[in-house]
């Protein structure tokens, strides 16, 4: 689509996978060096190529890290996506950067709300359905067989993550062939949970390898935050209160977590009192909690919308004092403030005014609904924040189910 506007394009590729999907795409660029020689080849593609804009999947990992900045040191345009902000039916779409280092981080509610004055359109509100999970799953296991089959002319590469990718092929496998096993214990702890009659605080878990756990957050590994969180329930919740660990969907069991929790909840004389739920549906624990707890998941989104008490550790694109508690920890599972509702609405209205664009990257049809909108985004001279401050934000389609 950017080509069709005029644009040149090229994709630097660093393994079989990324070559694979540029599906045979004229301009790309194959890195088959080591990754510490990564930043000096790419300031040789930018002035061979005459680069003007570098487009991002992600800002975090290293390769990343590194392109952006060079586009800092050179005044080149970044143009950064994501996974939305207000998932699964939008992405996000920012310049400079996305999580910890977007433009949200430095935008109070009273000038996002002074910019919606500039639009009175009406909120989107979400399809009942979204099936892109399951396409997910197969498409990233289709990249990840290139990378550990067909990856011979890449063999400098090294992935940002800390395991091995056949390790990680491995893990995966074995979880897929417990499934149903899985989902039965899953059932069982879930049904435990919501027909237990007690009061309970969530705990929203995120991948231990994930960006944003890992860039933007206090901790280098899962134990550290369990160990936080445990210390915090202990001392400060009400004696008949329970504490429930939801497990991230797409957790993979590289890290012994439910073995973890009972063995810090019985440290602390509240092992009667703490459940895990391996993954499922969010939305089924959250009807009925008193709390949530999290690094920076991005499930915190739902926690607000719902007016439900929360607590981040990490930077967060929605850490505002308006939203997220500034209590430590054991008075917050004692006397959790509600969010300002009012606040939140307002929050989220800009997001889907600005940055959240109806579409996904899984499915085609999600794929099309998005290119109708961002590209002309991505072409604009100012980013989206300053376009809605402008009065010159981007036409919104209405949002249908993107399957």
């Amino acid at each position: 689509m950017l080509r069709a506007a005029g644009a040149e394009v090229w994709r630097v590729g660093f393994n079989a996978g990324d070559r694979a999907f540029w599906f045979g795409a004229p301009g790309f660029l194959p890195y088959r060096g080591r990754p510490e020689d990564w930043p000096a080849a790419l300031a040789e593609i930018i002035d061979a190529k005459g680069v003007t804009d570098i487009v991002l999947y992600g800002d975090a990992r290293p390769v990343h890290a590194a392109a952006v900045l060079e586009a800092r040191r050179r005044g080149i345009t970044l143009h950064a996506f994501e996974e939305g902000y207000l998932r699964p039916y939008w992405i996000t779409y920012e310049r400079g950067g996305t999580n910890g280092h977007s433009r949200l981080m430095d935008l109070g509610v009273a000038a996002m709300r002074e910019a919606l004055a500039q639009s009175d359109m009406d909120v989107p509100e979400p399809p009942a359905r979204w099936g892109e999970l399951r396409q997910h799953v197969f498409w990233a296991a289709l990249y990840h067989w290139f990378v550990l089959f067909r990856n011979g002319a890449f063999a400098n590469f090294r992935s940002h993550r800390d395991l091995p990718v056949a390790r990680e092929a491995w893990i995966y496998t074995r979880r897929l062939l417990a499934l149903p096993l899985v989902a039965l214990d899953r059932a069982v702890a879930t049904r435990r949970v919501r027909l237990g009659g007690f009061p309970y605080h969530l705990v929203l878990l995120q991948l231990e390898h994930d960006s944003s756990f890992r860039a933007h957050g206090p901790f280098e590994r899962q134990e550290e935050f369990l160990r936080v969180v445990l210390d915090g329930f202990a001392r400060g919740a009400p004696r008949h209160h329970h504490l429930v660990f939801k497990a991230h969907p797409l957790e993979n069991g590289r890290s012994p977590l439910r073995r973890l929790i009972r063995r810090m909840a019985q440290e602390r004389g509240v092992a009667g009192r703490v459940h895990y739920v391996a993954g499922g549906k969010l939305a089924r624990l959250l009807d009925h909690a008193r709390s949530a707890v999290t690094v920076n998941s991005t499930a915190a989104q739902q926690v607000l919308w719902r007016g439900i008490p929360l607590k981040v550790f990490g930077r967060a694109v929605y850490g505002k004092p308006e939203f997220a508690s500034s209590l430590p920890l054991d008075r917050f599972f004692a006397e959790a403030p509600r969010p300002d509702g009012r606040a939140y609405r307002d929050y989220r209205r800009f997001l889907l005014e600005t940055s959240q664009i109806p579409g996904g990257f899984y499915s085609a049809p999600g794929r099309r609904a998005l290119l109708r909108q961002v590209v002309d985004m991505m072409l604009s001279d100012v980013d989206p924040y300053d376009a809605l401050r402008l009065g010159r934000a981007a036409p919104r389609e209405t949002l249908r189910l993107v399957r």
